[in-house]
């Protein structure tokens, strides 16, 4: 499972701890490759791959929402014979969140925290203002949407083939992503961390107190400059952000 299913771009035989990356919404384990350049001492970067894209192309993509967060749990298990901080962005942020708690109830091995980035509060529910893009968009509108965000390589964009696969990608996790339930009850105990832009329209003003609710244990909230993707800048170096990578 850790070739295909666990992308670990750099490995680092005397690394102390991973920081494990869950996709987002028509994103791969490539999107959080560059972050290897910014990895603080002895913390291993890996990524997990979905299935249905990247080293897992030839499977099929998940049904739905319980069928994708159980194929992560296994592969964040199968990665977490080093401590690890376990990260997700957008729908990333409710899959990381889902896959700590579901850990957390079949007995562990828990992560020294959860930093869940540029999400709303799951126990919200699936709300209009989290189901962006939509389904019902054209397949044009999801590329300039991905494009308009820096999602797509130049060499997809330049690519009619690849661009198609994109777009499909993106539909199979927009139909996971709609049938997203949150988990009654469902809590964690490690420290979660939250990052928020301060521009982005989609984050709720009460978010601080509605993920505070999810986390009996410690929490904080950082809220960074720019919209649902921040600054380019902070994206690159967004690792140096998250407490539990600062020096021990």
């Amino acid at each position: 499972m850790q070739d295909t299913v666990v992308v670990r771009p750099q490995q680092v035989p005397a690394a102390t701890r991973r920081l494990i990356c869950l996709g987002f919404c028509g994103g791969g384990a490539g999107s959080y490759l560059a972050w290897t350049e910014v990895m603080p001492p002895g913390t291993e970067l890996a990524a997990v791959c979905y299935p249905g894209r990247e080293g897992r192309f030839a499977e099929e993509f998940a049904d739905d929402w319980d069928a994708l967060a159980a194929d992560a749990v296994a592969a964040v298990r199968s990665a977490a014979d080093l401590p690890y901080v376990l990260f997700g962005h957008s729908m990333g942020g409710w899959m990381a969140f889902d896959v700590a708690a579901r850990i957390e109830e079949q007995g562990g091995p828990l992560p020294e925290a959860v930093v869940v980035s540029s999400a709303n509060a799951p126990s919200r529910g699936l709300t209009p203002q989290d189901m962006f893009p939509a389904q019902s968009q054209s397949d044009d509108e999801l590329m300039d949407w991905m494009t308009t965000y820096g999602l797509m390589p130049e060499h997809v964009l330049g690519d009619p083939d690849l661009s198609e696969i994109a777009v499909e990608l993106m539909r199979a996790d927009l139909r996971v992503r709609d049938s997203f339930h949150h988990r009654q009850g469902a809590t964690v105990g490690v420290p979660v961390q939250v990052l928020t832009g301060a521009d982005d329209e989609v984050i709720d003003p009460r978010t601080t107190q509605q993920w505070r609710t999810l986390a009996r244990g410690a929490f904080r909230h950082d809220e960074l400059p720019g919209g649902h993707f921040y600054t380019p800048d902070v994206w690159q170096h967004l690792p140096s952000r998250i407490a539990a990578l600062a020096p021990r």
